[in-house]
C-alpha cells in the first residue's frame, strides 16, 4: 500500500479551550446569563489543529511553530505528543489561547489570552522547509510565516505549497500552488482599504479570487464559502465546487480541515481541482460530525492512543463521533476490485440507512488469498483512493485477514451492509455484529455486474468483444 505523503505544516499554534454549559436564568445583579454545570475541554488550535487534522488522515506530519515556557505552551506540547513531530521556534511572550463559552453547542462568549509571537527563525526550521516534499502554511498573524518567509518562497518554487492566509498576516509568497482564504478574508485581503461586506455573494467572491490570484502571483485561490462549498480560481472564470450536503454544526476549525485536506492531497500528487473538491467534502463531513469537539480533550482525560491515529484510526474516530452524537454507524466490506455500478449501488443504499458509512476493504494480501494470484487487478492504495472519492463514503479502513471480524469488533457498527448475493449463506461475521445489538442488512444486488465478468470481457480482443 502506498502511504499518504508526508506534510510539513508551518504556522502559528494556539491552545483552545471550550467551556460547555447550560443557561437556565439571568444573574440577580445584572441582566447576564448564568452558565451552569460547566464542562471544560482543551484542544490544539491554529496551525496545531491543521497539523493534527492532517495527521488524522494517516500521513506523517511535522509542525514548525513557536512555543515558549509558559503554561499554555507546555499544555499544547502535551496535546501534540505522539501526533506530530515538532520543530520549535522561540516565542516572545505567552502562547495565544482562546476560550469559548458554549451553550447548547452555540458560542456565547470568547476570551482571548496571550499575544506571543515568533521571535526568529532557526536552522532546524529552515532545514525542515528545505527538505519538505509539500508544505502547508497556516498563518494566524503571529509571525511564524513572517520569520521564515524567504525559506517558504524557495519552497514554493520547488514543491506544492498551500497557504491559508490571515488578514493580520502577510500575503502568501509568490508561486504558491493554492491559497485558501474564507470569503470574508478574501474580501478584506483584496480590498485592504475597505471594510468586508456582510453578504459574500458568488460574484463578489469570484472578483476577489481573481484579484488575489494576480496580486499574490498564486497558481490558484480557493475561496471557502461555508456551507456553500468553495470557489476555485486560476484567474478568470472560476469553478464552483458545491458542498455535497448541508451540514448544521459547529464550523470552528472547518477552514483548517479544508486546508489540511487540500495540502495533503497536493502532497500526494493530486490536481488542484481534485484536492479542492475532496477538501470541500472533508470540511462538510467535519462540521456534520461535531467539528473541533471531536478533537477536544476533557480535563484530566488521557490522549487517544497513537494506534488510533493510524489510517484505521480515522475510521474509528469517524464512527466514534457519529455514535457520540446519537447517529447510526453503517459499515460495508469487500475487495472492491474494479469498482463497478453494483458496488456503487450497494454503497449508496447503505449510506442512506445511517449517518456515516465506513468501508472495510480487503488488503492486497487478503484479496490474493481469496481470489488467487492474479488478483487484485487494482492495488490497495488505488482502491482506497477511488472509494474515498465517492460522496457516499465517509471513511475507509483496511483489514489483512480473510474476514473483517477484528476490524468490525473495533468499529462496532449498528448496521453491517452486504449485497444480496449473500442471502442464502450465513455470514461468518453475523454473530459478531449481533453480539452488540448490531444488524446485518442485505441489499439487492444489480444483476450482471461483477469484477470477474468485467475482467473477462476486457481480456477479449476488440473484435471478439464486439461479437
Amino acid at each position: 500500500m502506498t502511504s499518504p505523503a508526508p506534510l510539513l505544516v508551518v504556522g502559528d499554534a494556539l491552545l483552545d479551550h471550550d467551556v460547555h454549559g447550560r443557561v437556565d436564568r439571568l444573574a440577580p445583579d445584572a441582566p447576564v446569563p448564568v452558565v451552569s454545570g460547566p464542562r471544560r475541554a482543551s484542544r490544539p488550535g491554529g496551525a496545531a489543529l491543521a497539523a493534527c487534522l492532517a495527521a488524522a488522515d494517516g500521513r506523517p506530519v511535522t509542525l514548525v511553530t513557536a512555543l515558549g515556557d509558559d503554561p499554555a505552551s507546555r499544555a499544547l506540547r502535551d496535546l501534540l505528543a505522539g501526533r506530530v513531530d515538532l520543530v520549535e521556534l522561540p516565542l516572545n511572550g505567552d502562547l495565544s489561547s482562546k476560550t469559548r463559552v458554549l451553550v447548547d453547542g452555540r458560542p456565547l462568549l470568547r476570551l482571548d489570552d496571550g499575544d506571543g509571537r515568533a521571535r526568529e527563525a532557526t536552522e532546524a526550521a529552515r532545514r525542515a522547509i528545505a527538505e519538505a516534499g509539500a508544505v502547508l502554511v497556516s498563518d494566524y498573524g503571529r509571525d511564524t510565516a513572517a520569520v521564515l518567509r524567504e525559506d517558504l518562497a524557495l519552497a514554493a518554487a520547488r514543491v506544492p505549497l498551500t497557504w491559508d492566509p490571515h488578514p493580520r498576516g502577510g500575503p502568501p509568497v509568490p508561486g504558491v500552488r493554492l491559497a485558501t482564504p474564507s470569503a470574508a478574508e478574501a474580501h478584506t485581503l483584496a480590498h485592504t482599504a475597505t471594510s468586508p461586506t456582510a453578504d459574500h455573494d458568488l460574484h463578489t467572491a469570484a472578483q476577489d479570487a481573481d484579484r488575489l490570484v494576480h496580486a499574490w502571483h498564486a497558481a490558484s485561490v480557493a475561496v471557502t464559502l461555508g456551507g456553500r462549498g468553495a470557489l476555485l480560481s486560476h484567474g478568470g472564470t472560476p469553478l464552483l465546487v458545491p458542498s455535497p450536503v448541508t451540514a448544521d454544526g459547529d464550523a470552528c476549525g472547518a477552514g483548517d480541515r479544508f486546508a489540511a485536506t487540500a495540502a495533503g492531497l497536493l502532497a500526494d500528487g493530486e490536481l488542484v481541482e481534485t484536492a479542492v473538491r475532496q477538501a470541500v467534502h472533508a470540511a462538510t463531513r467535519y462540521v456534520a460530525e461535531g467539528g473541533v469537539r471531536s478533537d477536544a480533550v476533557d480535563a484530566g482525560r488521557a490522549e487517544p492512543r497513537a494506534a488510533d491515529r493510524a489510517p484505521t484510526g480515522d475510521a474509528l474516530r469517524t464512527a466514534a463521533r457519529v455514535r457520540a452524537a446519537g447517529g447510526t454507524v453503517v459499515a460495508a466490506g469487500g475487495c472492491f476490485d474494479l469498482l463497478h455500478a453494483g458496488h456503487v449501488a450497494l454503497l449508496q443504499a447503505a449510506r442512506r440507512t445511517g449517518d456515516c458509512l465506513v468501508v472495510c476493504v480487503n488488503s492486497d494480501a487478503s484479496v490474493r488469498r481469496r481470489k488467487g494470484s492474479g488478483r487484485p487487478l487494482v492495488p490497495e492504495a488505488d482502491r482506497i483512493r477511488v472509494l474515498r472519492a465517492l460522496e457516499c463514503v465517509d471513511a475507509v479502513a483496511v483489514f489483512d485477514e480473510d474476514t473483517p471480524e477484528r476490524l468490525l469488533a473495533e468499529l462496532r457498527p449498528h448496521i453491517w451492509a452486504k449485497g444480496g448475493d449473500y442471502a442464502l449463506a450465513r455470514l461468518p461475521e453475523a454473530a459478531l455484529v449481533e453480539s452488540w445489538g448490531g444488524q446485518v442488512v442485505l441489499f439487492p444486488y444489480l444483476d450482471g455486474r461483477s469484477t470477474t465478468g468485467i475482467a473477462e470481457r476486457a481480456a477479449l480482443t476488440p473484435g471478439r468483444a464486439a461479437r
